[in-house]
């Protein structure tokens, strides 16, 4: 090449195109080392370094900044609650929410699935189909291939339906719906799921039929790490009302392990004269004692902290995760202290919270939380190991049966230290989850689609919304509602309902965190956060079993399984169920005499109809049937509302009403009669999802944030666009399965 045609050539403008460098830069260079053969040769191998150096560095940058998104789920988490709150001040404009929404996308309004319910609307947010499609009907149903008394949770059936066949029960080699992870899998991608509903690594099989088959093995439930939810792990929670006279002189090996443990108290050490109690988990029994002892070093007899240990164990500090040793609850801290059961096959936990502790033990009121773990699936054991190695146990979750005196030993309990029990909760369970998330995130700084889910605000939504006034705030007394409500008590609920919000919030910016963020604060992965559904008050509880009793219904043929205000009604197939007795012929009756039973329901009380009329059901669905009785589908037909599982009739009622919280004995509404009472009553809770997903207070949220998002405002969304977006945004092909549609989330 001469020094003509070196002038001529130019590596800039190719530069300049790839790599947006300035020209200019690489035209100085090669025209200064133009001059000698010694200049040239070195300013070829200068531009040669530079560009090689750049190709590198841009190889780099492009697989360091390749599109990765984290999913997000605030279990009931509601777009008009958040507006509220961010308007008000109790979530900050800048972190969590408040940052995707100032730096991403929102949307004003999300429909979610029919019924607006947990298991269904995950498994849409999951697979990007309906629940007609995806078959996770409801939160508890019936498969109508097992016995007719036969429930399933929707958190563990089979994603897509199985297949019925001469065969009889089986697998589907084409189901209906699939997670998203499928699809991502088959392309390459690697996904993370910690907690997310239907990413358990479980063989779901049919209970009861023979030989227990399976209807959807665990592979197609099991991702690159995956996390089960926890589950109970066979002990409730309970509670513990002591006295002074229930202590004495602890004994010398326990006063010797307290020092050892390098704890020290001020006043004698005092023990339960017999064990606190005596319990099975994953094999182990456990026999569980408390000490009490003053920490304070005033010169007083003064106890503020109780000690629970194992008599087995002794007294000790915790090692290694998951063991955590003694539990040391001193009971002004407000705060439960864990305690891991040693030993447990099953790895299981629980802890312990002091609700009143008087300094003279005259008065003593504790909780024992239910037993917990996660469970330990053979596809995923692994993982699970990881998290309790790193993380720990399963951490007791919001406990509903605590606040409503449904567990035992609370009837002495007083309102206000039930409620900072399950505040507690609240709080510990959420950062349990949060540390779960970001464990996953640490251990997979590669993973394309990482999908979490934090199971606040629902819980405390169904606990305290009391925004209506006929919502009664003592569920024991129907003469709380109007001007008979508990002014203090609905402030105090309002402030349970923030605190939920807060560490949701909390929760995702803890995520943001965890991925970084720009210098204009654009999380440095695209961030989703979306919820299953809304909230709504409700004032009245339905027993509908007892209505269609009182209709003259048979239970051996015609069965209501409820989850919140759905219900789906199951007849008895023959068949179909292999228990089945209804012929064909009496299912075409029985099915319109349960759609006319339904339409007839109606609430003669104007206390609490108001506007709204009287009827109860708004939507009422029948699964469609063949003209022909001998059709070999008969039973089996599906659409756009009825899926291969749900019952023969399906419905929702009007917000106000739901299935949960009958009280036993049951608590009559003012104005009721008895007959009214049967069917008709107070609740023992207040907030309830599962309506028409086109109701407002259904909507759930939709808010997105990252390098692949721009600013912009969705005046509506969908839950089932959730599974598309995301697949756009990692370049892979949704599945022929999925029904929504990508949203554009930039330009």
């Amino acid at each position: 090449m001469n020094t003509h045609k070196w002038r001529e050539f130019s590596f800039s403008p190719i530069l300049q195109r790839v790599f947006r460098y300035p020209s200019t830069v690489f035209h100085r260079v090669a025209s200064v080392f133009s001059r000698s053969l010694f200049r040239r040769l070195f300013a070829f191998a200068l531009v040669t370094f530079l560009l090689v150096t750049m190709i590198h560095s841009t190889i780099a940058h492009s697989v360091t900044t390749r599109s990765q998104v984290v999913l997000i789920s605030l279990d009931g988490a509601t777009p008009r609650i958040i507006d509220e709150y961010l308007a008000n001040g109790v979530l900050n404009r800048r972190t969590g929410l408040g940052l995707l929404q100032s730096r991403g996308v929102s949307a004003q309004r999300n429909i979610t699935c029919n019924p607006s319910l947990t298991a269904a609307c995950h498994t849409t947010l999951n697979s990007g189909s309906t629940p007609a499609r995806h078959d996770a009907i409801s939160n508890t149903f019936h498969l109508v291939a097992s016995l007719f008394r036969q429930n399933v949770s929707g958190f563990a059936a089979p994603i897509g339906g199985y297949s019925i066949n001469a065969n009889g029960v089986t697998e589907s080699a084409n189901p209906t719906a699939e997670p998203i992870w499928i699809k991502l899998r088959q392309n390459g991608k690697k996904v993370v799921a910690a907690t997310f509903p239907g990413a358990d690594g479980a063989d779901i099989r049919l209970s009861n039929a023979v030989g227990s088959p399976i209807v959807q093995s665990a592979k197609v439930r099991t991702v690159d790490y995956t996390v089960p939810f926890g589950g109970f792990a066979g002990l409730s929670a309970k509670g513990f009302s002591l006295s002074a006279g229930d202590f004495t002189a602890a004994p010398t090996q326990t006063t010797e392990q307290l020092t050892a443990a390098g704890r020290i108290s001020y006043s004698p050490v005092l023990q339960k004269t017999s064990a606190l109690e005596q319990f099975t988990v994953g094999g182990v029994s456990y026999d569980l004692q408390v000490a009490a002892i003053d920490t304070s070093n005033d010169r007083q007899i003064n106890y503020d902290t109780l000690v629970f240990f194992d008599a087995k164990s002794g007294m000790r500090s915790g090692g290694s995760l998951p063991s955590t040793g003694s539990a040391f609850v001193k009971a002004k801290r407000k705060q439960s202290s864990l305690f891991y059961l040693e030993g447990s096959s099953n790895k299981a936990g629980t802890a312990f919270y002091v609700s009143n502790l008087a300094p003279d033990l005259s008065t003593v009121r504790l909780v024992r939380y239910s037993a917990n773990s996660i469970p330990r699936n053979p596809a995923v054991l692994a993982d699970v190991d990881d998290i309790n190695q790193n993380v720990g146990f399963w951490a007791p979750q919001a406990d509903f049966r605590i606040t409503e005196r449904l567990s035992p030993g609370l009837t002495d309990f007083p309102d206000i230290e039930l409620e900072d029990i399950y505040e507690d909760q609240v709080r510990t369970f959420v950062d349990y989850q949060t540390r779960v998330a970001l464990r996953a995130i640490a251990k997979n700084p590669d993973a394309d689609l990482v999908m979490l889910y934090i199971e606040q605000p629902d819980g405390s939504e169904h606990q305290f919304l009391t925004v209506d006034s006929r919502q009664a705030t003592n569920p024991t007394d129907a003469n709380t509602i109007g001007s008979g409500q508990d002014a203090a008590k609905i402030a105090r609920y309002q402030t349970y309902v923030q605190t939920a919000y807060k560490v949701a919030n909390r929760a995702v910016q803890q995520v943001i965190d965890a991925v970084g963020t720009t210098r204009g604060g654009i999380p440095r992965r695209n961030v989703m956060v979306v919820s299953d559904h809304g909230f709504s008050p409700f004032h009245t509880a339905v027993n509908l079993n007892a209505f269609l009793t009182s209709k003259g219904f048979d239970p051996t043929k015609v069965r209501a399984i409820t989850s919140g205000p759905a219900v789906n009604v199951y007849i008895n197939l023959q068949g179909r169920e292999p228990d089945g007795t209804v012929s064909r012929s009496e299912y075409v009756t029985l099915q319109q005499q349960v759609i006319e039973a339904l339409k007839e329901l109606e609430d003669p009380n104007s206390t609490y109809t108001k506007r709204e009329g009287k009827r109860i059901f708004d939507k009422i669905y029948a699964r469609p049937r063949s003209g022909d009785l001998n059709d070999p589908k008969f039973g089996l037909g599906t659409n756009e509302f009825i899926g291969q599982d749900s019952g023969d009739v399906f419905a929702t009622m009007k917000e106000g009403y739901n299935f949960d919280g009958t009280q036993t004995p049951v608590v009559p509404r003012v104005g009721d009669d008895a007959a009214v009472s049967a069917v008709f009553s107070v609740p023992n809770f207040y907030g309830a999802h599962g309506y028409d997903p086109q109701k407002p207070n259904m909507s759930a949220i939709f808010f997105a944030a990252g390098p692949d998002i721009d600013r912009r405002t969705f005046k509506q969304v969908r839950n089932i666009d959730v599974v598309p977006t995301i697949n756009r945004l990692l370049g892979v092909k949704s599945a022929s399965t999925v029904e929504g549609r990508a949203l554009k989330l930039k330009d």
